[in-house]
């Protein structure tokens, strides 16, 4: 049967890597930039043209990692950065120099057995969430572009909330309502932050992104060892690869989209296809929720929103 004008302009509306604009002059910082996701958007930003920073808690891993990328335009660099410690954290912002056109708050743990990080913040909530937050506050004045930010279609798990009076979860702990939250948060810390880079005069953009299903490196460590195995058999089955899950990210990171955009897979139930605009929960886009979760992470990390005259007004998003 023929293929219809109307069939193939559909076709066409669907963006790849290969529509990503020449990123040369730019330069991305990526978190967990070491495998999966990362590493995949690393390698389609570097290969576009961009200087690329993996910034990654092993730079021997990060190194290796960075060697995989072949023709690759841009330069790729190697810097040490663990999110579950805000002394290197700060570290690696103090010993910043020049500007950042995409910062790629990508790192993160998924479902992983109760534990703290070194600032004894429950380990999900406090990588995935907080360890941005403080890097990104921190990196704020260096940002010309935009600041895109990975969570999850787990942002909807059934009862996700932000625990404000027990987030730590102490005595209530559950790998998979820890992990909610913490994707719950990197929702409402994009709100909050395009509402006070929108305050603050600024043109740079707060987005988010998903990668639907992907089969990554981050299932493996789930708490659960009955997860684990259904996760492994899910990813064969019925996962897109690494590069594919990549695509929302280097969508928000690279297209012209308004601030606080989610992009996310197209496919049914958002687990995979092209990038395109999605929905979030209730939960996610409640401005008040927002605002409250800035003032705690403000205090958890004794780290704030930057003056306003040390934020680039004239941004090239």
């Amino acid at each position: 049967m023929p293929t219809t004008q109307s069939t193939q302009s559909r076709k066409k509306t669907k963006w790849n890597v290969g529509d990503m604009a020449d990123q040369t002059g730019r330069t991305a910082v990526v978190t967990g930039a070491n495998s999966g996701l990362g590493l995949a958007t690393a390698d389609a930003l570097a290969r576009a043209g961009a200087r690329v920073v993996l910034a990654v808690r092993d730079p021997r891993r990060g190194e290796a990692a960075a060697a995989t990328v072949r023709g690759a335009k841009g330069r790729l660099e190697v810097r040490r950065l663990d999110l579950a410690d805000l002394a290197s954290v700060r570290e690696f912002a103090g010993e910043w120099q020049g500007d950042i056109d995409v910062l790629v708050n990508n790192a993160g743990v998924m479902n992983v057995p109760e534990g703290t990080t070194k600032d004894g913040f429950e380990t999900q909530f406090g990588t995935n969430h907080l360890g941005h937050f403080a890097l990104t506050n921190l990196l704020l004045p260096h940002v010309r572009g935009r600041v895109v930010t990975v969570s999850s279609g787990m942002h909807r798990y059934p009862g996700a909330c932000i625990h404000f009076e027990n987030l730590n979860l102490t005595g209530a702990y559950s790998p998979m309502a820890a992990y909610a939250q913490s994707k719950l948060a990197n929702l409402l810390f994009t709100l909050e932050l395009q509402r006070r880079l929108t305050e603050a005069g600024s043109r740079v953009r707060a987005l988010a992104a998903h990668p639907g299903w992907a089969a990554t490196n981050l299932q493996g460590h789930d708490a659960s060892a009955l997860r684990r195995i259904a996760m492994k058999v899910g990813n064969r089955l019925f996962a897109q690869d690494d590069k594919a899950g990549a695509l929302p990210t280097l969508y928000a990171a690279t297209q012209d989209l308004p601030g606080a955009s989610y992009v996310g897979p197209d496919g049914l139930g958002e687990m995979r296809g092209a990038p395109a605009l999605v929905g979030r929960s209730q939960a996610a886009g409640d401005p008040e929720t927002a605002r409250r979760l800035w003032t705690v992470s403000e205090e958890l990390t004794g780290v704030a929103f930057p003056e306003l005259s040390a934020l680039p007004r004239n941004a090239t998003a």
